[in-house]
């Protein structure tokens, strides 16, 4: 039996075959988490004209200190009026457009009014409280690159420079597809040896997180003809997902099936605890997953392997798992043959992160799983992880 892979060299077979899907153009109004596919420019200057930053009263500089007759009101939203004159003062809100002839703005706490009148006490710097037109940006000018997961700060910022609609990479079509004649729907009743099945719905939720459409194929028996169907049916999706099956059991029907139907396999088994029976292929341009039966297994391979090659399908620049740095609360033995992901709840203390492991880290407890907001890694070699080190994670569902 082939040696099993290492973590770094199974992330990276995945993401060489990853390849960013087509573009297509999307309205800013529902481009919220997807990614830009190429640099989004601005329409305008970004503010489009010169433009008060304070109530107050444009006037110009030189007039500074003295005595000046106001001679109209710009409000935001309305044209600039009248051109200032020598002498003069237009009283202005906040965005107003500032009047031809002013160079600053005086705020209105600075002032002493009379009547149409106002007098200002000290010297106004040029420019003073106006924002110049293209300050922020100008017409031309790239307001998000490529490869950026579109949130709150980059649709206000392509808003405001005019751009209607992005190009974002299409997000990827994954069908999920969990195997096995024990698994029943949640809301039937157990009969002997059954168990409700969570795999399909722990992953939907997952990946759509992700940004990935997802179709949930119903859930196979072990068995071949159905097997066959519901993978063929699953291969025309960008990505397939399957749970169980994957291991050298008499049931475990999947790779094989997967291999009859073109599936080129890249590797089986990767290093890792919980998880190492995970599978990794490519029919054409469609990626093959193949996640142990364990939830815990599933959920751990769903993060460090379906989850980058996403983020890689969509053009994020920097797909794989973030990892962070933490305080260990209690410590922990280390595998000499694999690296462990331990699951564990993240608190914040005066010096930083400080993880918990939960109790209760077989790959089958996954109700156990429901308490953690983080995976410690936990790096292959001897001896043990003491309490106090600072150790590598990375947040579930993020």
């Amino acid at each position: 039996m082939a040696a099993l892979r290492t973590i770094e060299e199974a992330q990276a077979l995945v993401l060489a075959r990853a390849h960013p899907l087509a573009a297509e153009l999307v309205p800013v109004a529902v481009a919220a988490g997807r990614v830009s596919a190429h640099v989004a420019t601005a329409v305008v200057d970004l503010p489009p004209f010169a433009s008060s930053a304070m109530d107050g009263f444009a006037i110009r500089a030189g007039d500074a200190p003295g005595r000046l007759i106001v001679v109209d009101h710009v409000a935001a939203g309305s044209p600039a009026g009248l051109a200032l004159g020598a002498g003069e003062a237009i009283e202005i809100s906040t965005g107003g457009v500032v009047p031809a002839g002013a160079d600053a703005v005086i705020p209105l706490e600075y002032v002493v009014q009379h009547d149409n009148r106002i007098e200002i006490a000290e010297a106004v710097a040029p420019g003073a409280h106006v924002r110049p037109r293209g300050g922020d940006i100008a017409a031309g000018e790239a307001v998000v690159p490529a490869g950026v997961r579109l949130g709150p700060a980059q649709l206000g910022a392509l808003a405001a420079a005019g751009v209607a609609a992005v190009s974002c990479a299409r997000r990827p079509q994954v069908a999920l597809l969990a195997t096995g004649s024990e698994l029943v729907p949640v809301g039937a009743e157990l009969g002997p040896g059954q168990i409700y099945e969570s795999n399909g719905l722990m992953l939907a939720a997952a990946l759509a997180a992700a940004g990935a459409d997802i179709e949930l194929l119903p859930t196979v028996a072990d068995d071949e003809p159905a097997h066959r169907e519901a993978l063929e049916r699953g291969l025309a999706a960008d990505v397939l997902v399957t749970s169980g099956g994957v291991s050298v059991g008499p049931h475990d029907l999947v790779r094989r099936i997967e291999a009859e139907l073109g599936v080129e396999e890249v590797f089986w088994r990767v290093a890792i605890k919980p998880g190492k029976p995970i599978s990794f292929g490519v029919r054409g341009a469609t990626l093959v997953f193949g996640l142990p039966g364990n939830p815990v297994s599933s959920l751990v391979g769903c993060e460090l392997f379906v989850k980058p090659a996403l983020r890689a399908l969509q053009g994020l620049d920097d797909p794989l798992p973030r990892s962070e740095r933490g305080v260990l609360a209690a410590s922990l033995r280390r595998n000499d043959a694999r690296d462990e992901f331990v699951r564990a709840r993240s608190r914040v203390d005066r010096d930083g992160v400080v993880l918990d492991p939960l109790s209760g880290q077989e790959s089958h407890m996954i109700a156990r799983a429901a308490a953690a907001d983080a995976l410690i890694h936990v790096p292959r070699g001897d001896g043990e992880l003491r309490a106090g080190s600072t150790v590598g994670w990375i947040r579930l569902g993020s």
